[in-house]
């Protein structure tokens, strides 16, 4: 190593000991080095549910949560529940004795109960609500993803530690909605007070949550602090403190991780992989994906409103080169919008295959005989999904240039990418997706249904009626196997119109020092370190 590289790494070491100097001396400290920043702390307003979105996963707890490591739904905040027979209310009965914690100068003076569940839905739900357009800018984006003001009638307060959802009609992915990250339970109480004192947005920038982790402070692109919550309801955790150390270039995590300045990395590259396997300091995890990463047409704009350009643009894409190159080998190539992991996968549909010539013909009898201009915009930086946006970037814009397509590459740093594509501003759009509970909903809807051109997470923009109608006929369907049915006829109808070009679903990866005790992959690609634990 270059002694330049060498300071480097020292001093990145001297600025994370020094970013945890306000911490209690006890030390069993743990830095991850994550890829980004936050968009933000309150998860109500985030789609991209991955580490730099997720920042609030040890700040917050939901009703009901998923089994580390899994997709089954187990109680969280609340220690029970029932479904009634006809799959239109679900009672939830409030765990007693949660408390809250903040850094906040107010200190939440209750535990936790029904009020704090109805502020956190109503907030979101409500349009009315004092609190729903609190912070300005931003929007409810998943929950309107998700289509959750039309699947909830109303909210009930059972009494003080009850709550009852009244659904307009029988959801089946529900439950696993819950647990998800918009749906973390925040508090009615500092809401209030913080209102009263003229400052009500205060409680989007300084959260108050019930997590295993207490936010302690943010510096912007460098470093997130968390310490242990004493009073958890779920114990403890182990670790003293927790720091996110913001590290964007995947090259730099990984000299971090060798160093023993981080000691759990996020998204290495695929080429550094056999080196991690060698090295006897660490311990290499891997996962299949619960992914798909993708390029999305903007349908709303030309050539992309036309389905043979989207189709011509589909076959021009060299998928397997992309696999060796991006991915080097650590994927699969992508035909449908959700993994072949998950049920109603429909694996008879046959990809469009690599075919220039066709594909220029098909320009051709869209109209564009010769070519089009376009804008591509690529990821800036790594996600679970996609290692290197900008290389894949390349590759397709050197494969449509063969058939007369001229690609100008575009990017923006990661807020900016996300803000700008919510309003449709995108043209063809790199992006892609990690499923958050399991459910195949949980692609389609958030994807390709039309409540996420409104929420943003539908980049495409596309709403089609007969693809809608499958989705809510299998979501109504309490029988997996009919539901299956369903969503396997709605990938057909996605394969025809080519949306979205279906890259690949990549293998997840996440390399730990052997120091780190009881760390788990997770299968929503989130990072878990409550149950999480150093040797001395």
């Amino acid at each position: 190593m270059k002694k330049n590289s060498k300071w480097i790494i020292k001093a990145s070491l001297i600025a994370v000991l020094c970013a945890t100097a306000g911490f209690a001396s006890a030390a069993k400290t743990l830095v991850f080095c994550s890829e980004g920043s936050p968009e933000g702390f309150n998860p109500q307003f985030f789609t991209t549910g991955t580490t730099m979105d997720a920042t609030s996963v040890p700040m917050f707890n939901r009703l009901v949560e998923f089994e580390t490591g899994t997709t089954n739904v187990v109680p969280g905040l609340a220690e029970s529940w029932e479904v009634a027979p006809d799959g239109l209310s679900y009672t939830f009965k409030l765990r007693k004795g949660v408390k809250f914690h903040t850094t906040a100068k107010f200190k939440p003076t209750r535990d936790m109960n029904a009020d704090d569940i109805l502020f956190t839905y109503n907030r979101m739900a409500d349009p009315q609500h004092p609190f729903h357009k609190n912070t300005p800018g931003t929007t409810y984006a998943y929950f309107e993803d998700m289509g959750m003001n039309k699947i909830v009638d109303r909210l009930e307060k059972v009494d003080a530690m009850t709550v009852r959802f009244k659904l307009k009609h029988p959801e089946a992915p529900f439950l696993a909605n819950m647990a998800m990250d918009f749906n973390s339970v925040q508090s009615a109480e500092y809401a209030d007070k913080m209102k009263a004192a003229g400052t009500p947005e205060v409680i989007d920038r300084e959260p108050v949550g019930t997590g295993p982790f207490q936010f302690v402070s943010y510096q912007k692109d460098a470093v997130i602090r968390y310490k242990a919550f004493d009073q958890h309801w779920g114990g403890r955790p182990k670790l003293d403190n927790l720091i996110y150390a913001i590290t964007p270039d995947a090259s730099v995590r990984y000299a971090k991780l060798k160093a023993g300045e981080c000691q759990v990395m996020a998204f290495p590259k695929p080429a550094d992989i056999a080196l991690m396997k060698a090295d006897p300091a660490l311990t290499l995890l891997t996962k299949e994906g619960l992914n798909i990463g993708y390029i999305a047409f903007n349908v709303e704009k030309k050539p992309f409103d036309n389905k043979l350009v989207r189709q011509a643009l589909t076959m021009a894409v060299d998928k397997q080169t992309i696999l060796k190159t991006v991915f080097q080998g650590a994927g699969q190539a992508a035909k449908n919008p959700i993994p072949p992991m998950l049920w109603s996968y429909n694996d008879k549909i046959k990809d469009y295959e690599y075919d220039p010539v066709k594909a220029k013909a098909l320009l051709t009898k869209a109209g564009y005989p010769n070519g089009a201009e376009v804008d591509l915009w690529y990821l800036p930086v790594s996600r679970p999904y996609n290692p290197d946006g900008k290389r894949m970037a390349e590759l397709i814009q050197a494969d449509w240039a063969k058939i007369g397509v001229k690609a100008k590459l575009v990017t923006f740093e990661w807020g900016e990418y996300r803000k700008r594509s919510k309003t449709g501003e995108q043209h063809a759009m790199m992006f892609g997706w990690s499923g958050d509970n399991g459910d195949p909903d949980n692609f389609f809807g958030p994807l390709l249904g039309c409540d996420a051109v409104a929420g943003g997470g539908n980049v495409a923009r596309w709403c089609n009626k007969d693809f809608e109608a499958q989705l809510q006929k299998a979501k109504g369907t309490p029988v997996q196997a009919e539901r299956a049915k369903f969503y396997e006829r709605a990938q057909e109808i996605a394969h025809e119109e080519a949306p979205l070009i279906e890259i690949a679903h990549s293998v997840r990866f996440t390399p730990v020092r052997k120091e780190v005790i009881g760390f788990q992959m997770d299968a929503t690609a989130h990072h878990y370190f409550n149950k999480v634990d150093l040797a001395k």
